[in-house]
């Protein structure tokens, strides 16, 4: 497995692992199309050069997990717009690779913290990779829905 930046061409492929990795946890079909929009990878996104998308791949060059940062207004921080392991691979210590990378990409962008709004099924992911849990926000696909909200530390080294 190797770690490298995300196409603007895998758009579509980033989005359906991220919806096959949500699907993952027993989510039903209503729900996992009630997210669609909010997880698809854009494009644009892939191609702006504020934000950092990248992606674990196997020998034949196939996605097997990605994560995205986007800048926020606060200059010290990033949101971790999106991180999803392809099903065939959880618990291979992708995500954790793919967590690494991602805080080193936010230090070596002059970044001290990622802020991730997580799955409720990640939270433990997200403390055991060193995050603290600082409250819940609204879901942006269902409505009344609070997901747990995480911050991580990116100024030590990983």
């Amino acid at each position: 497995m190797r770690l490298r930046p995300a196409r603007k061409d895998e758009a579509a492929a980033l989005s359906a692992l991220g919806l096959r990795s949500k699907a993952y946890w027993g989510y039903d079909a209503a729900f996992i199309e009630a997210c669609r929009e909010e997880l698809a990878v854009e494009p644009t996104a892939l191609a702006d050069a504020e934000q950092c998308w990248r992606v674990a791949v196997d020998d034949d060059d196939r996605p097997l997990g990605y994560y995205g940062l986007a800048p926020t207004k606060d200059g010290d921080t990033l949101e971790l717009e999106a991180l999803f392991v392809s099903p065939d691979a959880i618990g291979t210590g992708i995500g954790r690779r793919l967590t690494d990378d991602a805080r080193r990409a936010a230090r070596s962008l002059g970044r001290r913290r990622i802020i991730i709004q997580g799955d409720p099924h990640a939270a433990d992911f997200y403390l055991a990779v060193g995050a603290v849990a600082i409250g819940e926000r609204e879901s942006g696909s269902i409505p009344g829905r609070f997901l747990p909200l995480f911050e991580l530390d990116c100024t030590a080294a990983v």
